[in-house]
């Protein structure tokens, strides 16, 4: 059964790329790096009831597992080439395995990406992820750039995803009434849970522009954080300029909205800095590919990442984010 699973997966994602020499089929796949290139590489896991509800279909749930992992090239400016996939199962069931694998092909399709390998086994339900891609020598957007006097700013709206979560939760009585949302709008904050973008191109047109960029994936104020430490600055973000979409408008008023967009995660939007002097060629860039920035806030001379109101008065969430081993 497990070969009959591994021969439906080589046959539904079947991306042909001139640089993959030798793919599914032998103990290791043979990829060939183009001349100039430097390879970047990255991994995720997704568990079952960590990282995504139960009652995720499988067709978004092999989208999202390929995406989460394309985020992160995208933060890195790199663009995709191949992938490993790694599925452990309760059992060798192939209805799952079929729909899971045709929500995955759907973008590796859209990016080029070529499934070269990877493994199936029997356990607890848990996809491991790992994704290539290429950037040329030194022009890979990193974390320790950013310097006092950048201004920050991050991709599409924040909070989404973590608002589609609260809508599939009906343990308590404010996400009762969520699920009883009108239906558009709460089936569009599943969706941006269920399948996020990976900001490929953004993170392209950031290249040798941004001084340090990261994807939006443990929340906002974390995960700034992790830029704030590499660069050993400060960042100050202002509450009332963070993007909100109409459906998490409708549904959440401000207190709460703000601790989503600050701190919900999974959003996978790109969260970067930019010198002042050329934050108006990125903005126009980023919406003439059809994503748009907003910024959010500043780098200053200091350490860790504060969140301020309008008034001045800084905000202290009881979090910044995820932390899988808090």
């Amino acid at each position: 059964m497990e070969f009959d699973l591994v021969e439906l997966i080589r046959t539904r994602c079947t991306v042909a790329r001139a640089d993959v020499r030798l793919g599914i089929g032998d103990d290791a796949a043979l990829l060939a790096v183009p001349a100039g290139q430097d390879l970047a590489v990255s991994t995720d896991t997704l568990v079952a009831g960590v990282h995504f509800p139960p009652v995720t279909a499988a067709r978004d749930l092999g989208w999202k597992a390929l995406a989460v992992n394309l985020s992160d090239l995208a933060a890195m400016g790199a663009t995709p080439a191949w992938s490993l996939l790694a599925l452990t199962l309760p059992e060798a069931t192939r209805e799952f395995v079929a729909d899971f694998i045709d929500g995955y092909a759907e973008l590796a399709a859209q990016h080029g990406v070529a499934l070269v390998g990877g493994d199936t086994t029997r356990g607890p339900l848990a996809i491991g992820v790992t994704v290539h891609g290429f950037v040329a020598p030194g022009r890979a957007l990193r974390r320790d750039g950013a310097q006092a006097g950048d201004l920050v700013f991050v991709t599409g709206t924040l909070g989404d995803a973590a608002a589609g979560l609260r809508c599939l939760d009906r343990r308590d009585a404010r996400a009762q009434a969520l699920f009883n949302a009108p239906p558009d709008t709460r089936e569009t904050l599943v969706a941006r849970l269920n399948r996020p973008t990976p900001r490929i191109a953004a993170g392209a047109a950031l290249r040798d522009v941004a001084s340090a960029c990261i994807d939006v994936s443990d929340g906002l104020l974390a995960d700034l954080g992790h830029i704030a430490e590499r660069s050993g600055v400060g960042i100050e973000i202002d509450a009332d300029a963070l993007p909100a979409s109409s459906a998490l408008l409708a549904l959440f008023e401000r207190e709460e909205r703000l601790v989503l967009q600050a701190t919900g995660g999974d959003d996978y939007e790109l969260a970067f800095c930019v010198p002042a002097a050329r934050a108006g060629d990125v903005q126009r860039d980023l919406a003439r590919i059809g994503c748009g920035a907003t910024r959010i806030g500043r780098v200053v001379a200091g350490e860790r990442v504060r969140l301020f109101d309008g008034d001045g008065s800084e905000l202290v969430p009881e979090r910044s984010g995820w932390d899988h081993f808090a």
